[in-house]
């Protein structure tokens, strides 16, 4: 898949930051060749093509003009990267890990029912639950569709957010939400889980039977919606995500890297032991090694499994992983 507002949204900016640098390559601002009403009516035109009616359109575009805010945003993301020693301080907390524990235990059937379903483990949905959104809390509150029609006329990455907003309309027209209530982050993402609309069509589930897709208000619609988004993405609820180690002296830098995979065996041979010294798990998982830095301490070693990777196809930051692992770690019962 939002204090101050760097401390109320890190993982929500962190997660924009990166799916705008993939988004593709910075086209001509639109505004240099037409006018926001122009554009808007090629938009409409677009629409109607797909089966947005006139009505949810006008509902959705009432009163929308280009956000400043969004784009103030867009352009001046911090230069400077958190370590990993700073953004764990600030993502998993002592407070979130016992808020963590007490509504995986207040909602434990309903986590219990989507697990089962979706084949993944209630503590991997409650930790991204809660890195996303501070578990429904804060989810953002900028008008979506207004959000998206300024970052797409703006231009600079106007291809993919013209099709993030028609998807959104799509949603509008489909009736799962009303568009007054269409709220989210700055670059769009959506609901307690921080769905793009794109996301929100491929993983968006009606747990619930309700005949919406909600995913501001509903929890079981936004838990099995997080179950499906892992399950579809290759989720494995048979292993973990990884674990800390440590390396020996010497070892070989080229070996760190989610390029490199070999057996926990292997790795055991070449030195490579849990954190604190022990060996490392005796099922023979593959894995790699991949490293994070730290601003007030030396380099940090993780082995990373298959889900490990399922989680960087949610959001493509190594810190972001690794902190849903270890939310989810501090909420394992075993």
């Amino acid at each position: 898949m939002l204090r101050s507002f760097v401390d109320r949204r890190l993982t929500g900016l962190l997660a924009a930051a990166i799916l705008l640098a993939v988004a593709g390559l910075s086209e001509p601002a639109a505004a240099a060749s037409q006018s926001f009403e122009q554009w808007l009516a090629g938009v409409r035109t677009e629409a109607r093509a797909r089966g947005v009616s006139d009505r949810i359109f006008d509902a959705a575009f009432d009163g929308v003009q280009p956000i400043p805010r969004v784009i103030e945003l867009d352009r001046n993301q911090p230069e400077f990267r958190l370590k990993f020693d700073e953004y764990l301080g600030k993502v998993v907390t002592a407070g979130r890990i016992a808020t963590a524990r007490r509504l995986m235990a207040e909602h434990a059937a309903l986590l219990d029912e989507v697990s089962a379903k979706y084949k993944v483990q209630k503590r991997f949905i409650v930790a991204l639950w809660g890195i996303e959104s501070d578990f429904g809390r804060i989810t953002g509150g900028f008008p979506v569709v207004a959000a998206l029609a300024t970052l797409a006329f703006d231009g600079r990455r106007g291809a993919f957010f013209r099709k993030e907003l028609l998807l959104a309309l799509d949603i509008l027209q489909q009736g799962h939400i009303a568009p007054a209530d269409m709220k989210g982050s700055w670059a769009g993402a959506m609901g307690q889980n921080q769905f793009m609309p794109s996301s929100f069509h491929a993983f968006a589930v009606d747990h619930n039977g309700d005949g919406h897709k909600d995913i501001w208000g509903s929890l079981p619609d936004v838990f099995a919606s997080i179950a499906r988004y892992l399950a579809r993405s290759g989720w494995n609820d048979d292993i973990t995500w990884g674990r800390e180690v440590e390396l020996p002296k010497g070892f070989d830098g080229k070996l760190v890297g989610l390029e490199t995979k070999k057996p926990l065996s292997a790795w055991q041979s070449l030195g490579v032991r849990k954190a604190g010294g022990g060996d490392l798990p005796g099922r023979d998982l593959r894995a790699a090694v991949v490293e994070v830095t730290q601003r007030n301490a030396g380099p940090r070693h993780f082995v990373a499994y298959e889900n490990f990777e399922v989680i960087l196809k949610w959001n493509r930051s190594t810190y972001f992983a690794i902190a849903v692992g270890t939310l989810a770690d501090a909420l394992d019962a075993r």
